[in-house]
């Protein structure tokens, strides 16, 4: 009889024991892999992704370095003669009686956004008399021509008498290098 208690224990209710914690570790062993596995899975998705994504930016940046050496150039050239130059090549562009420049001034205070700015900038004052459509395609080829122009104010006033003629002040921030 006693040896039933010992044979019951030892026998069968021990192994049972030993066996579920045998079984119960290897569940948890198994379900850790399977957690680690899947995480490093979308470790691996997201870096493919990032990894195609960087090789698209690297193809476009290098496609764009002829134009971003373009801009560059533009940034390092003397503001106030460039624009003087590309306004003289505009103006060829328009018609005479349509467009008319009328004054190119730098300004010596910093104002707007290139004052409140660690970048090097410099402010212009133009003046143009014109057309509204003629004016606004010239100031379209210049922001073209300068892409580091910013338009800080643009004032019209009626040229007077009974033209249509618009007289324009406009103040740019050039940035520099």
């Amino acid at each position: 009889m006693f040896y039933r208690q010992s044979i019951a224990l030892f026998g069968i209710v021990l192994p049972l024991i030993v066996a579920g914690v045998v079984v119960g570790g290897a569940f948890f062993v198994s379900s850790s892999m399977a957690s680690d596995f899947a995480e490093k899975q979308q470790y691996y998705k997201t870096y493919e992704v990032n990894r195609i994504g960087a090789l698209g930016i690297e193809a476009e940046v290098s496609r764009k370095r002829e134009r971003v050496a373009e801009w560059k150039k533009q940034l390092e050239d003397e503001t106030k003669s460039t624009m003087n130059s590309n306004l003289h090549k505009i103006q060829e562009l328009l018609p005479s009686k349509e467009f008319m420049p009328t004054s190119i001034d730098p300004l010596n205070s910093a104002g707007g956004l290139g004052s409140l700015s660690a970048q090097k900038s410099t402010q212009i004052h133009l003046g143009f008399r014109g057309t509204y459509r003629t004016v606004q395609r010239a100031f379209l080829e210049l922001e073209t021509r300068m892409p580091q122009l910013q338009l800080q104010e643009l004032k019209m006033d009626p040229s007077g008498g009974a033209s249509s003629l618009l007289n324009f002040d406009v103040t740019y921030t050039a940035w520099e290098n």
